[in-house]
């Protein structure tokens, strides 16, 4: 099953993480599909490729919790469902 979570980068005692598509049997720093996003917690910048996020959504990846809460801030959500309308 693939998954949208975090992926750790930076240096010690200053973490930030790339949101990837990667097998759910990997571990974090394991070999991901596609990046599809940028997550900064001390700043709190974050950057989506919105059209990635969608397709694997679209295709049935399942995000983490705290990509999930950085999606739907971002509003990713509301677009998916907007997709889904157009298509019925």
């Amino acid at each position: 099953m693939v998954k949208l979570r975090l992926k750790r980068c930076g240096r010690k005692q200053r973490a930030v993480y790339r949101i990837v598509a990667i097998d759910g049997r990997s571990r974090r720093e394991g070999r991901d599909l596609r990046k599809v996003g940028f997550y900064d917690p001390i700043n709190n910048k974050t950057h989506l490729n919105v059209p990635a996020i969608l397709y694997f959504l679209d295709k049935g990846a399942q995000p983490t919790g705290t990509v999930h809460d950085i999606s739907k801030k971002a509003g990713v959500f509301t677009e998916l469902s907007l997709n889904k309308m157009k298509f019925y």
